[in-house]
């Protein structure tokens, strides 16, 4: 059984300025982990990618509030929930799909396949009109200072 050591919770707005601030949110509460360049940038990648979800796609041509806690675990696993009350998906396995956006212009429709590709587990799970979850885990590799 894995055992929580840390867990910080924070409340932004769905503004695009806050996707910066989340990224290092990130960054300093992993820091103690002794993480890796890398490490730290795939976990800033990946809420980087779940934030700008929130903000492009679940509150389109509005605002609202992103919801992001961060738990680690004893064997320095760190999980990252983001959870919007957006708009939500209607199918999670379409919006899942690479190259597949609902967004206009540049988007590419690649946000679930990088999170994919940067952490070690993605969970998605979302309601129409009730919003969508993102939940990513990542194992540390570095020495604990706990």
């Amino acid at each position: 059984m894995m055992n929580k050591i840390n867990e910080f919770k924070l409340t932004v707005d769905s503004r695009s300025i806050n996707e910066s601030f989340a990224r290092v949110v990130v960054s300093a509460f992993v820091t103690p982990l002794d993480p890796t360049l890398e490490e730290i940038a795939d976990l800033k990648t990946a809420v980087s990618e779940a934030v700008t979800n929130c903000i492009v796609h679940a509150y389109k041509d509005t605002y609202g509030r992103i919801y992001i806690t961060g738990i680690i675990t004893d064997n320095n696993l760190v999980k990252l929930t983001i959870r919007d009350r957006g708009c939500g998906i209607s199918d999670i396995d379409k919006a899942m799909t690479p190259l597949f956006t609902t967004g206009e212009g540049d988007r590419a429709g690649l946000g679930f396949t990088v999170m994919e590709s940067f952490c070690d587990t993605l969970r998605v799970r979302s309601k129409p009109d009730k919003g969508t979850t993102v939940i990513l885990t990542k194992k540390i590799e570095g020495k604990s200072k706990w």
